[in-house]
């Protein structure tokens, strides 16, 4: 437990922002998880709208902080290329 009240404040801080980054976690692990299933159907159309949306859910995570810039830019090439392989 917290001694002082700025420690309690930082507690605070800390537990609401876990439940942010945790759901935004989530969402983009939804996400991907959309998209790599309509490749695995082979929905080249519907794959793509995906790796749209999933990109942007990245770069936003990124920018707020979420998950580190590089890391965005790697699953987003990563995921691309294996748009690109679908024939």
């Amino acid at each position: 437990m917290p001694n002082t009240k700025s420690a309690e404040r930082r507690m605070r801080n800390s537990a609401r922002k876990h439940d942010r980054n945790q759901s935004i976690n989530s969402r983009l692990a939804t996400l991907e998880k959309n998209y790599l299933g309509f490749l695995a159907g082979g929905k080249k159309e519907e794959a793509s709208g995906a790796l749209r949306r999933v990109s942007s859910a990245l770069d936003k995570a990124a920018k707020t902080g979420v998950i580190h810039r590089a890391t965005a830019n790697r699953k987003k090439s990563r995921l691309a290329v294996r748009l690109n392989a679908l024939k």
